[in-house]
């Protein structure tokens, strides 16, 4: 399993989606404005993330991600794998690897072999609601959303009184009438 920038965003991006599911789907947009993520590079990787079946969308006004399964039904096994690349790519068989492999990183594949798995059975032991109950214990506020439905009216301007004159016909008059 490979870790990643990628992987750190992607994790980061469905906790914020876990934090804040009984609202209703999450725009992008927050998300990037949150975490300081490129808008493009979320939508790259909510790309993987809804072929994996990981978030589903919603279009249009008020709409977002939200997540696809359950959040204990997600692990950070789950969500790295749906971003990164495998680095085995199905049909290489271990004669390839051994081709292309020297003689010095055949003594270490069972160690990287046996870590991998542990790492991999660690994350997979962790659910997006156990990372999102740990964020709100921290203290993590959760803003309310600004509904974006309906229309807004401007707000009428209170019509301004004076009593200057207002015009230079009817300022002569009143500098007239004083004398």
């Amino acid at each position: 399993m490979r870790l990643s920038t990628k992987s750190r965003f992607a994790v980061t991006a469905m906790i914020d989606i876990a934090l804040r599911e009984n609202a209703g789907p999450v725009s992008l947009a927050d998300i990037g404005g949150r975490h300081q993520i490129s808008l493009s590079y979320l939508e790259q990787l909510f790309s993987k993330l809804r072929r994996s079946g990981l978030v589903e969308s919603t279009r249009g006004p008020g709409g977002g991600y939200s997540l696809g399964r359950a959040g204990e039904a997600i692990s950070v096994a789950d969500i790295i794998g749906a971003v990164e690349t495998p680095l085995n790519k199905p049909g290489r068989g271990e004669e390839t690897l051994a081709q292309q492999a020297g003689a010095g990183e055949w003594m270490t594949k069972d160690l990287w072999a046996t870590l991998n798995a542990k790492m991999l059975a660690h994350m997979q032991s962790i659910s997006l609601r156990n990372l999102a109950s740990e964020q709100r214990a921290k203290g993590v506020k959760i803003e309310p959303r600004a509904s974006r439905r309906g229309v807004y009216l401007a707000p009428k301007p209170k019509p301004v009184l004076t009593t200057a004159p207002n015009s230079v016909f009817a300022l002569g008059r009143s500098l007239l009438a004083g004398r």
